[in-house]
């Protein structure tokens, strides 16, 4: 199955070549086997086959040699994940931002967005993240990939703060990014996935069931921590060129625009993004003004 939607310069744009998968990890072997179309695939609701799967395709594409990280942890679907780093280069290259410096919010234990800004564009990053173990764990992954000088990692102290105490009066960052938690409650996120299990059928995008509380939920769900998110990027206007964050429920965009504009945000982007049936969007902010913006880049 076709990966309809994908940005233009997404790797995963066609089918899964097994036979390449397999050579750079062997352990996926395992998950491998012939559906009734004659065509090679694994069990998508099994999570063991499809952390196989992406850490597969980080070490045929992304010149990655080791990604571990416990099986509580959510395992990130690449295809989709890369997605979001290609627009987020779009946004930059419409800008004339060539040297990236990047934020990643809630970077978690497989250190993901980093990982695969730098891959595919050279970017530098520092990932955040509020699970001391989850930072360890990223911590590990850099190592061990000789990540660790192009990639930082911060502690976040206090679960309630996104960017307070994370952002210092003399960073400047390209872009932050941040795949939002979605739910309310662990319950709620439990609720969902097993809904979502029960109608899988050979879904080439990727389903994870796993996740630690601190990645699925967010006390108010999706729209508190947006809004807690753009909060806080106003307090620090001057640190950050762009602003930006996934957004999956379309219903909290209209809220997001009104407080962005209460803020006091110059510019406002909305960028859809398809991956399959799933249709969710990037919502890019800055509060730099034209000249601010032009002495950016200078």
């Amino acid at each position: 199955m076709k990966h309809i939607g994908l940005h233009p310069r997404n790797k995963h744009r066609s089918d899964y070549d097994f036979s390449k998968l397999v050579r750079a990890n062997p352990s996926l072997s395992t998950f491998v086997f012939m559906n009734k179309f004659k065509t090679e695939t694994i069990d998508f609701s099994n999570p063991k086959a499809v952390k196989e799967l992406n850490r597969a395709l980080l070490f045929a594409h992304y010149d990655m040699k080791f990604w571990e990280f416990p099986d509580t942890n959510l395992c990130p679907p690449i295809p989709g994940r890369v997605d979001y780093i290609h627009h987020i280069a779009d946004l930059l290259e419409a800008s004339d931002i060539m040297d990236v410096n990047a934020l990643d919010i809630g970077t978690g234990a497989s250190c993901i967005y980093p990982i695969l800004g730098n891959s595919e564009y050279g970017w530098q990053f520092v990932g955040t993240d509020f699970d001391k173990d989850s930072l360890t764990n990223a911590k590990e992954i850099l190592v061990e990939n000789r990540l660790d000088v192009e990639i930082g990692l911060r502690h976040q102290k206090d679960r309630a703060q996104i960017f307070k105490d994370i952002l210092k009066e003399d960073d400047r960052f390209s872009v932050t990014i941040c795949n939002p938690p979605f739910y309310n409650s662990v319950a709620e996120a439990k609720q969902q996935n097993a809904r979502k299990n029960k109608g899988l059928k050979n879904d080439s995008f990727q389903r994870n069931f796993a996740g630690k509380e601190s990645e699925l939920s967010y006390k108010g769900g999706e729209k508190a921590f947006l809004h807690t998110y753009l909060y806080e990027s106003s307090q620090f206007k001057k640190q950050c060129f762009w602003y930006t964050t996934l957004v999956s429920k379309k219903d909290n965009l209209q809220s997001m625009y009104t407080s962005l504009d209460k803020l006091g945000a110059t510019k406002i982007k909305t960028i859809p993004m398809h991956q399959g049936n799933k249709v969710t969007r990037i919502v890019a902010w800055t509060f730099l003004d034209k000249k601010e913006q032009r002495d950016w880049i200078s």
